[in-house]
């Protein structure tokens, strides 16, 4: 293709949108799709495949479909213009633009007669549906798209198929009693697609790319839980937990010391349990991916040598401890100079200069969220002289802690 380029481009970011897509370059690859398996689960004496084969053996050229169920599903349908006999097509979909309550979900699943196990496989499917909260971005997407392959906003046009004409197109035939059970093959779609999102995120968190978890997370909705319990509360508490102990292990596969996860860990789990309704634990969840995405930033260890790490961690756990050379050289039992050397290497700052810049970050959040004297800050922040510590604060923040109390802190001395 011409446009392949630009093609894998907008495939990919359908991709980051959380849309299902597929490039179908034969139609026989149709077969084992998620949305086939859905319908062939809930109306197992359609021939689903040969209907949507068929569906796109009569899509024309220069036209993208629009195509809506009863579930509220939809689906855009696209055949790639190409001189090749076999025309190749993009499907998007399935996908919702509000999220279903379990009263529509039951509603629209009255009339098919389904056993227990298989409406627990169609409810997954359905919950496990990406819900936009508007089309216009995607439909914009797709407009540029073929205003491009098709050479001008005016040499195509959308057109609607509703579930019925769908139907219509499917040829009524009894599915072959050799076909393997389509419950396990949904089962597996669906947790392929959970456990690869899981994946993704915990990857961007160990990498402390902020921007790349949210807009994962952005992704996720409180419908798609599985209803574990009676309590829709408790279910999203339980996610959340969950997802506590996810991001535990993605910071420390970002190589961030157990000390500094054990203390955000815990005050999620807090957090968690304390939370009143889904609103809130919704918020707390966006927290916690930027929270823990900052935590690699600020505390990873990767590429530190193994000395060095130790007085990382030395220096955070206890900023009032004697943290001088010497004092870290004895601790490690090896020579000042060495280890001077190797520090300013690894961190490009000396280690004096490291710890005051620690020492100084915490007497600025102390000014921020407390109402103590600066005397007494000081010696939380490790330095007893209140003139030394005001002299190494104006050094680094520019100001002194008194001129920053008074002019950025919120608790300002009246």
């Amino acid at each position: 293709m011409k446009y392949e380029a630009e093609l894998n481009f907008f495939l990919k970011l359908l991709k980051n949108s959380n849309l299902p897509c597929r490039l179908i370059k034969n139609t026989s690859e149709c077969t084992n799709d998620l949305a086939i398996g859905f319908r062939r689960l809930i109306e197992p004496d359609m021939d689903w495949e040969a209907g949507l084969q068929k569906l796109l053996n009569l899509c024309e050229p220069n036209k993208i479909y629009r195509l809506l169920d009863e579930f509220t599903f939809r689906y855009l349908l696209i055949r790639l213009p190409g001189d090749s006999d076999l025309p190749a097509f993009i499907i998007i979909g399935p996908y919702m633009i509000n999220e279903l309550t379990p009263k529509t979900v039951l509603d629209s699943l009255q009339k098919y007669t389904l056993t227990p196990q298989t409406r627990s496989q169609v409810e997954k499917v359905i919950y496990a549906a990406p819900v936009i909260p508007s089309e216009n971005g995607l439909l914009t997407l797709i407009n540029t798209l073929g205003e491009y392959i098709w050479e001008g906003i005016n040499n195509f046009s959308l057109q609607e198929i509703h579930y019925e004409a769908f139907l219509d197109l499917e040829p009524v035939a009894k599915r072959p009693h050799d076909l393997e059970p389509v419950d396990a093959f949904l089962s597996m779609e669906v947790l392929s697609r959970q456990y690869a999102g899981e994946n993704r995120l915990m990857q961007a968190i160990s990498q402390g790319q902020i921007h790349k978890a949210e807009m994962l997370i952005s992704h996720f909705t409180l419908s798609s839980l599985e209803k574990r319990t009676a309590d829709p509360i408790r279910n999203v508490k339980n996610y959340l937990v969950i997802a506590n102990t996810i991001m535990r292990k993605a910071a420390e596969a970002g190589t961030v010391h157990p000390l500094h996860i054990d203390s955000l860990s815990s005050r999620f789990a807090q957090q968690i349990e304390q939370a009143q309704n889904e609103t809130s634990l919704r918020k707390l969840l966006n927290e916690m991916v930027r929270k823990y995405c900052l935590l690699v930033k600020n505390h990873s260890m990767k590429g530190y040598s193994l000395l060095v790490r130790k007085i990382l961690v030395r220096i955070d756990s206890d900023l009032t401890a004697d943290l001088s050379l010497k004092a870290q050289a004895d601790f490690l039992k090896v020579n000042s100079s060495y280890l001077s050397t190797l520090f300013k290497k690894e961190t490009g700052t000396t280690l004096t200069e490291y710890v005051n810049r620690k020492r100084v970050e915490h007497g600025i959040f102390l000014l921020n969220t407390t109402h103590m004297q600066i005397q007494a800050i000081a010696q939380c922040c490790g330095i007893p002289d209140v003139n030394y510590f005001t002299k190494t604060f104006k050094k680094i923040v520019g100001k002194t802690p008194k001129e920053y109390r008074n002019h950025v802190s919120p608790y300002t001395r009246q």
